[in-house]
């Protein structure tokens, strides 16, 4: 059907200069590995395209970019709490041009649609999300609370699991986080990652060498050099001390990978809104034979892709460095500004 022009004299679905700055800054927000930021938008009448960055690279920690589609999922998620706060209604397709693989999503916008309530909650836990890397106050999470941020994963294809054990979680992670910092290559790729200047850093990307707690695991998960880690029972007493949930997937391609990451930044944002603080971990998945130890000790049906560490707060975790919005919108939006 041909589109018609409104009241305000443009065709109907077409983004203003304002909508796709809300557009572009909400997906800036959103979480990923080594805080890349590995995405950028394409805006046409009625859809917005998510596009995954091809100079963006891990390629020793994410030799197959599985956490960058996940990154990309993430963006997912607040690409479509954006559309439906603009008040349209959001029809997202995963990889939808096989010729294409660098478009990540397609999100269909063009029917007006007013925002629900938990919509409107969850898009406002965007700008205040963080990412938590020290410890929580020991303050449990509700059996209700959890319920509700799993739930948030429910039509997704993905299954948020709070896996049972931490003496086996400690063990788990006390042999990947050896495993990494005795590997040389991963080292100095999360050295370029980690920004001690944020002036001498322009693009706005990375982690701040401050962000990172002197005593890491289990919180931020990043292994550096100089961590100490902690033995197994250390390691438990800390995991008991928090919530977490394992995202697995039914089959582990790429589009697994991005479902789980809207799957995961969804339970995140809903956390988010009931005062909860959280972090995601994946170094521990990205050493193989705790990823298979997990698939087994759990009887996963699936393939486990992510964790989220769920707790209590007291402080404000810093915030993050953001890329302009400029360079996520491109050369076009540019030009009509």
């Amino acid at each position: 059907m041909e589109k018609t022009a409104t009241a305000a004299g443009r065709r109907s679905g077409e983004w203003t200069l304002a909508e796709a700055e809300v557009l572009g800054r909400t997906v800036l927000r959103a979480p990923s590995v080594h805080n890349t930021q590995p995405w950028r938008l394409e805006l046409t009448d009625g859809a917005a395209l998510l596009l995954e960055r091809t100079d963006v690279a891990l390629p020793r920690h994410d030799p197959r970019r599985r956490d960058l589609a996940i990154s990309c999922g993430t963006a997912l998620a607040n690409l479509e709490l954006a559309v439906r706060v603009l008040g349209r209604r959001a029809e997202a397709t995963v990889l939808p041009d096989p010729a294409h693989p660098e478009v990540v999503a397609r999100v269909e916008a063009a029917e007006p649609l007013p925002p629900t309530d938990q919509e409107l909650q969850r898009y406002g836990a965007i700008m205040v999300r963080r990412s938590h890397r020290g410890a929580f106050t020991g303050l449990p999470v509700s059996p209700e609370e959890t319920a509700r941020v799993v739930a948030a994963a429910v039509t997704t294809g993905v299954e948020a699991i709070r896996p049972s054990g931490t003496e086996r979680l400690a063990k788990f992670f006390e042999h990947a986080a050896r495993v990494l910092q005795d590997d040389g290559a991963y080292q100095r790729e999360l050295a370029l990652w980690t920004i001690r200047d944020e002036a001498a850093h322009p693009h706005g990307a990375g982690i701040r060498f401050s962000a990172l707690p002197p005593g890491e695991l289990p919180w931020a998960g990043l292994v550096r050099r100089a961590t100490v880690i902690p033995d197994s029972a250390l390691l438990r007493e800390r995991l008991e001390a928090e919530t977490l949930l394992l995202f697995a997937t039914a089959d582990d391609a790429r589009a697994d990978h991005i479902r789980a990451g809207y799957a995961l930044e969804r339970c995140w944002l809903e956390g988010v809104t009931l005062g909860l603080a959280g972090a995601v971990l994946t170094q521990p998945l990205r050493v193989a034979e705790v990823r298979s130890a997990l698939c087994e000790d759990y009887r996963l049906a699936g393939f486990p892709q992510a964790l989220l560490r769920l707790g209590r707060s007291t402080r404000v975790a810093p915030s993050s460095l953001r890329r302009g919005v400029a360079e996520v919108l491109g050369e076009k939006w540019r030009e009509r500004r």
